[in-house]
């Protein structure tokens, strides 16, 4: 097939960055699949109910590679991170990048001592990084952020070292236009531990990015991670989250999404050795025309292994979602514990949710299981509230509110839940108090 004529595919120099010859040659691959792959579409089942038929990829161009960051555009994003770190308290690292490129990266010295290494990919030891590549490319998005993302940051841990206090990456866009492209690494040595904040925020731009995170958790490591995602509401976000969990290790992901006019994502968690276990947890709330798309890859390929996925969303205004998520129990898998869980409340008559959960065991020595429920407020509940004198409104608020408190609950960094739980405090008024509220919802 012939390369197609799109700037998206303007390749970079593939030695940005003081990217290694290792790095060199991926990029040079990806960048010659990308120029011959057709993008996705909704005949394909992982992309069934989106919109990515509505995505004009000549309406973006890629960043220079070789321009440094804008300072004003600098300035938004460590307004950004001020906020983050303010919440967050004591962290262990910062890094901010600015459409694509670091402008702000520190490691506390106590930390940077016990060999723990914070930065450009170009900064790490090519052995850690390598051993961390755990995201196969599944659609052209993929192959532009391998071959296109300017500066990769890394986070490796080394063997039996523990991160207490958070790593906190900013990742900010703010050129107009622009596609971006990023990648996060993390490489969580055996018995080692650490916790990793990633937030996602933009200005008011029109603007494609898919930021790629890639996590490897060692032999009885236990790694926590947190996305935030805030970006505004004329960005096309396609992220991908992949994790890989070996022997007796244990991975805890909280996707908290609340921007983008069309942000998707993409989880493929692997349990590749005996004794891994991995808990996936979402919150998202859509309001006015956002569309939030969320596909999700429970993959058992070892014995003795668990994982518990929780997803909830929440829709006002003309908002839609979809989740699918899919358990694979692979034939090797004895002793497995899988369940999946994707629960949706309509705030609005016009708010669409679809949800299909899937299964495929290839081993019948296991535990799983799938639900999903897509519903409004209970009218019982909520008339409970109100012959104890809760004004309706409130009432739907509270219910609204307790509907996102088991995952919040959960969020490994309690500051960032609660910047969190503001703003969708903020919207779920909008939505049942428009009088109130400007008709935000």
């Amino acid at each position: 097939m012939e390369p197609r004529a799109l700037s998206v595919l303007t390749p970079i120099d593939p030695a940005a960055g003081g990217a290694p010859d290792w790095l060199v040659a991926r990029r040079r691959a990806a960048a010659d699949q990308a120029a011959t792959a057709e993008p996705p579409s909704t005949d394909e089942e992982v992309w069934r109910y989106s919109r990515i038929g509505e995505l004009d990829l000549d309406a973006f161009t890629p960043v220079d590679s070789d321009a440094a960051p804008d300072e004003a555009a600098t300035v938004a994003g460590r307004t950004v991170l001020d906020r983050v770190r303010a919440a967050v308290g004591t962290v262990a690292g910062v890094v901010l990048v600015v459409d694509g490129r670091v402008a702000t990266c520190e490691l506390d010295p106590a930390v940077a001592a016990q060999g723990v290494v914070l930065g450009p990919l170009a900064a790490v030891d090519d052995d850690a990084v390598r051993l961390g590549l755990v995201a196969e490319p599944s659609d052209l998005f993929d192959l532009l952020s391998e071959a296109q993302t300017i500066e990769p940051v890394a986070l490796v841990v080394p063997r039996g070292v523990a991160v207490e206090a958070p790593v906190v990456v900013v990742d900010h866009i703010a050129a107009d236009g622009a596609a971006v492209f990023g990648r996060l690494l993390v490489v969580a040595g055996a018995a080692s531990q650490v916790t990793i904040v990633e937030w996602q925020s933009s200005a008011d731009v029109a603007a494609l990015c898919t930021p790629v995170a890639e996590v490897a958790v060692g032999a009885g490591a236990n790694v926590r991670h947190v996305v935030v995602q805030e970006r505004g509401e004329r960005v096309w976000q396609l992220g991908h989250l992949a994790s890989r969990v070996e022997r007796d290790g244990s991975y805890h992901s909280v996707q908290l999404a609340l921007g983008g006019s069309y942000a998707r994502s993409r989880a493929d968690c692997r349990l590749a050795e005996r004794g891994a276990s991995a808990r996936l947890d979402a919150a998202s709330l859509g309001h006015r025309d956002q569309m939030l798309d969320f596909r999700t890859f429970q993959r058992h390929e070892a014995p003795d292994t668990t994982s518990n996925l929780l997803f909830t969303g929440a829709l006002a205004g003309a908002a839609r979602s979809v989740y699918t998520g899919l358990i694979r129990v692979e034939a090797a898998a004895r002793g497995t514990n899988a369940f999946q869980t994707n629960r949706n409340l309509k705030l609005s008559d016009d708010a669409w949710a679809e949800s299909v959960p899937n299964l495929e065991i290839e081993n019948n020595d296991v535990r799983c299981s799938h639900a999903s429920t897509v519903a409004p407020v209970d009218p019982d509940q909520r008339f409970y509230l109100e012959s104890r004198g809760v004004p309706p409104a409130e009432a739907e608020r509270l219910l609204a509110m307790g509907f996102f408190g088991e995952v919040l609950d959960a969020v490994p960094v309690p500051a960032v839940a609660a910047l969190v739980r503001e703003e969708i405090a903020a919207r779920i008024v909008a939505a049942v108090r428009p009088d109130t509220a400007g008709g935000a919802s």
